[in-house]
This record gives C-alpha cells, sequence and structure tokens, in this order.
C-alpha cells in the first residue's frame, strides 16, 4: 500500500509548547512539494508520548484536512494499554487516516504472545490498514520475526516498521512474511541497505529536513539502483548520524527551527538541543544544501 520515503512528521510547538497549527501547515505543504511519499503523524518523532490524546487526535485530524488527499497519511495509534490503542486507532480511521503505525506496547514488557494478542484485538476492533512498529531501543520489548509472521497472517496487518537497524531482522521478516507484507525501515542510516534486500521504503527521520533527497534516494533503493541510492545516501549519512546526537527528536527540531520552518518549541521531559551539538547540526544541513 505505500512506498517509499514516509516522514515521521515532527508535531511543530511554540515555545510554551503549546501546538502550532500554522507551522504544521507549512510543514505538510513542505512535503508535499518536496515528494514525500507518505506523512506518519504523531509517532514517535511528533511527541506521541508528551500529547494528551485529544492533542494526539487533532492533529492526526489536522494532518488529514491539511493532505486534502494529495499524499497517504499513517496515524501513529500506539499505546502500551490495548484499550488506548483501540481508541486511538478507532478514531484516526474516524477522521480519515489511510493507514495506523503500532508501537510495540512498551514499558510493561508482554511476552511475545501478549504481542501477538495485543496486535490481534487491535486489527480485529477496527477496519483499517496497521502497520506494527518494533523499536526495542525505546521500548524494552523485541517483537521476534516468528512473532511478526503470525501476525502477518492478520487481516488489517499489512507491515512493520522495523527499527532494530538490523538488516539480516528484516530480511528474515521478508523471508518469513513473504512479498505482500510490506517491510519498512525505521532507521536512516541502514534504510538504504534494507531497501535494497527487499523492503518497501523507509519511515525516516532525516526525510523532516531533507524530503527531496530522501524520496530520491528511496526510489533509487527500492528499483535496485545501487549506485544511485548510494550517490544521494551519501550526501545524508552526516544528518542519519547527527540528527541523532540527543534523543529523537531533539536534534530534528532544532534543525526545522534552524531552517525557519518550525518554532523552537519542545516538551518537557525532552529539551532544546544542547548549544554545544548545534553547530554539528547547521554544519549537516549546510553541506547538504539546506541552509547557507
Amino acid at each position: 500500500m505505500f512506498q517509499g520515503s514516509m516522514v515521521a512528521l515532527a508535531t511543530p510547538m511554540h515555545e510554551d509548547g503549546s501546538l502550532d497549527e500554522a507551522a504544521l501547515a507549512t510543514l505538510v505543504e513542505f512535503h508535499i512539494e518536496n515528494q514525500t511519499d507518505a506523512i506518519v503523524a504523531v509517532g514517535t518523532t511528533g511527541e506521541s508520548a508528551t500529547l494528551d490524546e485529544e492533542e494526539h487526535c487533532h492533529v492526526v485530524k489536522r494532518v488529514v484536512e491539511l493532505s486534502r488527499g494529495r499524499i497517504p497519511v499513517i496515524a501513529g495509534t500506539g499505546s502500551n494499554s490495548t484499550r488506548e490503542a483501540i481508541s486511538l486507532t478507532r478514531s484516526a480511521k474516524e477522521v480519515g487516516a489511510d493507514a495506523c503505525l503500532l508501537v510495540t506496547p512498551y514499558y510493561n514488557k508482554p511476552t511475545q504472545e501478549g504481542l501477538y494478542q495485543h496486535f490481534k484485538t487491535v486489527a480485529e476492533a477496527v477496519d483499517v490498514p496497521q502497520i506494527l512498529y518494533n523499536v526495542p531501543g525505546r521500548t524494552a520489548v523485541d517483537m521476534q520475526p516468528e512473532t511478526v509472521a503470525r501476525l502477518a497472517a492478520v487481516e488489517n496487518i499489512i507491515g512493520i516498521k522495523d527499527a532494530t537497524a538490523d538488516v539480516q531482522r528484516a530480511r528474515d521478516i521478508i523471508a518469513l512474511c513473504g512479498p505482500q507484507f510490506e517491510v519498512y525501515s525505521g532507521d536512516d542510516g541502514t534504510a538504504m541497505e534494507l531497501m535494497l534486500a527487499g523492503a518497501h521504503g523507509d519511515i525516516s527521520v532525516t526525510a523532516n529536513v531533507a524530503p527531496k533527497m530522501m524520496h530520491e534516494m528511496c526510489m533509487a533503493a527500492i528499483a535496485g539502483d545501487r549506485e544511485t541510492a548510494t550517490r544521494l545516501n551519501d550526501q545524508l549519512l552526516g544528518l542519519h548520524k547527527n540528527l541523532f546526537l540527543e534523543a529523537n527528536p531533539i536534534p530534528v527540531k532544532w534543525a526545522l527551527y534552524d531552517m525557519g520552518l518550525i518554532p523552537a518549541g519542545i516538551r518537557l521531559p525532552l529539551t532544546v538541543l544542547s548549544s554545544e551539538y548545534q553547530t554539528i547540526v547547521h554544519d549537516e544541513l549546510r553541506k547538504a544544501g539546506l541552509v547557507q
């Protein structure tokens, strides 16, 4: 259903932490103009952990409205509570999201059977395409390929965002689940290799600041054009690395601020990028031709 560069959209905020509606509209247009292939609203990069449920649902609704059918919208609707995940997923469907992205339940450390039952329950409760999201570095739980394969048989579950940075892990999932199950990278640094190995795209942090180049790189990698993909990816390597100097989305929100696209706002317990890293991020933006 989806392929290419899918931006994990940052949620713009004023310096007091309130949502910036005008900047959100600016970002949506920025991505449409620069050929981003889909927008993922209110995922990790969108500060889902600090938005309350009303704000969460509102941002998804606004992104759908602002997109006006010109670009697919995937709503982040995961939770460590199955009931809350169902509620968020149902809301996203009602406002017109094209699909939902559901992170593995964090903090409470479910078993593999618990993960299977969680995602199966959400998929059976809400008739909308759903993408699993495995990011053990943040959640303290790692969904194994065999569990993914079980879930691939569940109606509505169409794919997985794998953020383990383990290309062989993704190859195993592709082999177990077959070509109809869509695998997306969740790690910009290894995304090119993953797409060359058969993945369908990259749910990307770097695409926030370099959408056109990320689109072109992803399309080349999906087409199997290693030479073109490598040439483009080499220009992005510094961003892939340095947009994680502090916890995501701290660096990418500062980068967007440096580009003049959003205010500097971010919500506690996250803080503005430390001053010693700002020059590094600015230099990488400059090298990529994104700022002067």
